[in-house]
């Protein structure tokens, strides 16, 4: 964790940080069937963090290949709020 945090010119404690916001987005996903808009909410953080992920790895000079797990899941909570907004 601590040689990842430094790639990207993070401290261990901003690392910690968005690990913490990632782990309240899922939680909010899992909420989602009791209550809609934390799910939409959490969907919403979690589609900007994973994109800032994904450039954060860019910017770097990582391969685009180690950012794809980022992007993947940022397209996946962006279908998440299309598919939400649809049904509402």
């Amino acid at each position: 964790m601590r040689r990842a945090a430094a790639h990207l010119g993070m401290s261990p404690g901003r690392y910690r940080a968005i690990g913490a916001l990632e782990l309240a987005g899922a939680v909010g996903l899992l909420l989602g069937p009791v209550w809609g808009p934390i799910a939409l909410a959490a969907a919403t953080g979690l589609a900007l963090l994973t994109a800032a992920a994904a450039a954060a790895h860019l910017r770097h000079g990582d391969p685009p290949a180690r950012a794809l797990p980022a992007v993947v899941l940022a397209l996946a909570a962006v279908a998440y709020i299309a598919l939400a907004a649809a049904a509402a």
